[in-house]
Formats: structure tokens, C-alpha cells, sequence
């Protein structure tokens, strides 16, 4: 029973946090159009916050791994990212606009913590056998925050003015502290390791720092998965950058966009859900893969400009994703060893978040000029992700530990390598 009402509270902070994450984005392109008059303006904001996260995964991970009480990291990164939120919403149209940008940059920061943050934190949380099913659940919290945060800006800013959309998403991360300063404290076994190890102090920082990549990128599995999930990331980038412009052409107006992006997040939702109901998940390190060549597949629909291939790949991508989310939330409780946990996942979450960024940039750019040259772009870094994500599992064969079974879902059983 316990054990439960811990996974129902950790599932609402989760959804509560990603839900706010997801209106803010929205919400300040919205508010920073309002207050300064200018779309160029406002996208500088959303990019702000969005640059700043490649920095921020590591370090706010290392601060995770090494707390005694990762919760209060996870608490402080919420509060800080609510009140940088509030700072730009104060300083819009008062202030220089540098200033504001140097606000949102520092928005930015604990970024990847509201994602990869909390999943960090689950299989801690979880005895083994119940990890499958809080993963999926998990993963059901990106969708949920995908589908109401951007609706709820754009109700929000409809009847009330895009300022308070803004100071929606600033309630929503401050109703996630509570959860997030009550998680329980990390069980350390044996002597904690001393900061540095007799290394200098920048040293020592840097180690820290670079910690989960080095961890990453020595575990064959996480490695795989977290390459194909990056490029997969950038082509989910593309082809939501295209959404607007598919609703425009297709659907008889841009703000259609916005149902496309609603439309695959309910898809996402529902695959998730239904994948609650399985213990296992068949090969989840192959499942990302897959995931990547229906994206691919969903953007080539697009391209047709037909009405019902449109709404057809929306909710193709949509039902991939959910599947492949939870594959890779599998592949990382299962591979990445408790000590090295928080900088893993928000290491991770990092790397996802500047792919998407330049994916979005790039498919944005060539929007421009060509929208079917945009979704080929998407199209591209699907069938990328789904190479490399094939290539891997060539090069790099990792034969299961004796008495592992690696299509079981919850298997949080660290490899033999792993310390």
C-alpha cells in the first residue's frame, strides 16, 4: 500500500511539473510577442531557455547523484525555473531585452531536471518487480504534459492574456515542490566517495561534470539508445516545426497546427496506456529504433498534403513515441548504476533537448522555402536514428547477463561491468 500511494504522489509531482514545463514554452512565445511586439523577439526567449539546458542536465545530475536528499536539488531546480519564468514575465517590455534573454537563459538551466529529473528518482523509488508498470506510467506524463500544457496557454492567454499563461506555468511548477521535497533520501551503502578523489578542484568539477557521458558512452546499451534517441529528437523537432504549416495547407489555418500536436500527444497517451496493461515490452533496446522509422514513415505521409494523410502521420508519430519513450526510460533503469543515475538520465535529457533544437531550427529554415523539403528533412533523421540505432547493435554486441532476460520491461538488473 505503501508503495503505491509513493508511486501515485510521484506520478502526480511528475505530470504536475512536465504539464508546467510544457505551458511555459507556449506561454512566453505568446506573452513575448504581446509585451514586445515582436515574433523575433519571442522566439529569442523560447531559445534561450532552450540552449541553456545542454548545460544544465550535467550539472543540476551531478548535484542529484551526489544529495544525500535528492529531492531538495529537484525541489530547488523547480523553484528556480518558476522564478526565472516570473523574473522575464516581470522584466518583458520594462527592461532591456538582453537582460530578459539573460533571465530565460537562466530559465533554461533546470530544464532537463523537470524530464529526467524525476525519472532518475523512479526505480529507487520502485521495487524491481513494479518498475514496468511505473515506467510506462512515466512515459504517460510526457504525453499528458504535451497535450494540456500547450492548450492550456493558448485558453489561458485567450481569456485572461498571455502574461497570465505565463504565471499558469509558474503555479504549476510551484504545485510539483511539495512532491519533489518529499521524495525520500538515497540508502547510501558503504563509505561515501570523497569529492574529487585527490584530483585538483577544476579537475575534479569537470569529472563531475562529464561524469554520465563518460558513463554513457562506456555502457554499449545506453550508448545505442541515447545516440538513437537524440537524432530521433531532432526529427521530432523538424516535424513538429512543421505542424503549424501542415495546418495552414491542409486543415485551412496555422492555429490547426496546434490540433496535430494534440492529436499525437493523445496518440502517445493512449499507446502508453495501453502498455500499462503488458509486464513485458519485446527487445525495448530495438523498440527506440522502431519508433524512429515510423517517424519517418509519418513524415513522408505528411508531405502529400492530403487532409486525412496529415491527421494520419500526426497520429502515427504520436503512437510511436510512446512506445519508444518508455523503451528508452527501460534501457537507462536498466543499465545505468545508482551512483551515476541522476547525471545519466539528465544527461540524456540534455542531449534530446539540443537535438530537437536543431532539428526544429533547421526543418524551420527550410519551411521557409519548401515544406515538403522540411518533413523530407524529418523524414531523414528518422531513418538516421533507426541506422544508427541498427549499426550499434552491430558493432557493439552486449550478450545479457546469465539470468537476465532482456525482454522484460521492469529488468533493473545493472550489467556485470557496471560498478
Amino acid at each position: 500500500m505503501e508503495k503505491r500511494y509513493a508511486l501515485r504522489r510521484y506520478l502526480f509531482g511528475a505530470a504536475v511539473a512536465r504539464t508546467g514545463d510544457e505551458t511555459a514554452g507556449p506561454a512566453l512565445l505568446l506573452a513575448g510577442l504581446a509585451l514586445t511586439g515582436s515574433a523575433a523577439s519571442a522566439s529569442f526567449l523560447l531559445a534561450g531557455c532552450t540552449v541553456a539546458a545542454a548545460v544544465g542536465g550535467p550539472l543540476v545530475g551531478a548535484l542529484l547523484d551526489r544529495s544525500a536528499r535528492p529531492g531538495r536539488v529537484l525541489a530547488a531546480a523547480l523553484a528556480l525555473h518558476a522564478l526565472a519564468l516570473a523574473a522575464i514575465l516581470l522584466s518583458l517590455g520594462r527592461a532591456p531585452f538582453a537582460v530578459t534573454f539573460a533571465i530565460a537563459v537562466v530559465a533554461g538551466v533546470p530544464g532537463p531536471v523537470l524530464s529526467g529529473g524525476w525519472t532518475s528518482q523512479l526505480s529507487r523509488l520502485m521495487a524491481p518487480e513494479a518498475v514496468p508498470r511505473a515506467g510506462a506510467l512515466d512515459a504517460m506524463t510526457f504525453s499528458l504534459g504535451a497535450l494540456m500544457g500547450p492548450a492550456l496557454a493558448g485558453v489561458v492567454a485567450v481569456l485572461a492574456g498571455a502574461p497570465a499563461a505565463v504565471a499558469t506555468a509558474v503555479a504549476l511548477l510551484c504545485l510539483a515542490l511539495p512532491t519533489a521535497w518529499t521524495l525520500p533520501p538515497v540508502r547510501r551503502h558503504g563509505s561515501p566517495v570523497a569529492p574529487g578523489g585527490g584530483r585538483s578542484f577544476p579537475s575534479a568539477v569537470l569529472a563531475e561534470l562529464t561524469a554520465g557521458v563518460r558513463a554513457i558512452l562506456r555502457n554499449r546499451p545506453l550508448a545505442r539508445a541515447t545516440a538513437t534517441s537524440v537524432v530521433l529528437c531532432a526529427g521530432e523537432g523538424a516535424f513538429i516545426a512543421c505542424c503549424p504549416l501542415l495546418g495552414a495547407g491542409a486543415l485551412g489555418g496555422a492555429d490547426r497546427g496546434a490540433l496535430l500536436l494534440s492529436a499525437s500527444a493523445a496518440a502517445s497517451l493512449v499507446t502508453n496506456a495501453l502498455l500499462v496493461r503488458r509486464a513485458r515490452l519485446p527487445c525495448p533496446d530495438a523498440v527506440i529504433g522502431g519508433s524512429a522509422l515510423a517517424l519517418a514513415v509519418a513524415a513522408l505521409l505528411a508531405t502529400t498534403g492530403a487532409p486525412t494523410m496529415v491527421i494520419a502521420a500526426a497520429l502515427l508519430a504520436g503512437a510511436a513515441e510512446g512506445p519508444g519513450l518508455t523503451a528508452l526510460f527501460t534501457v537507462r533503469h536498466r543499465e545505468a548504476p545508482e551512483r551515476l543515475r541522476g547525471r545519466i538520465v539528465t544527461t540524456g535529457a540534455s542531449l534530446k533537448i539540443t537535438g530537437f533544437a536543431l532539428g526544429a531550427g533547421l526543418a524551420g529554415a527550410i519551411a521557409v522555402h519548401t515544406l515538403p523539403g522540411a518533413l523530407i528533412t524529418a523524414a531523414g533523421f528518422g531513418l538516421l536514428a533507426a541506422l544508427v540505432n541498427v549499426l550499434m547493435a552491430r558493432r557493439s554486441p552486449q550478450p545479457p547477463a546469465p539470468g537476465r532476460d532482456p525482454a522484460r520491461l521492469g529488468d533493473t538488473v545493472p550489467p556485470a561491468s557496471a560498478p
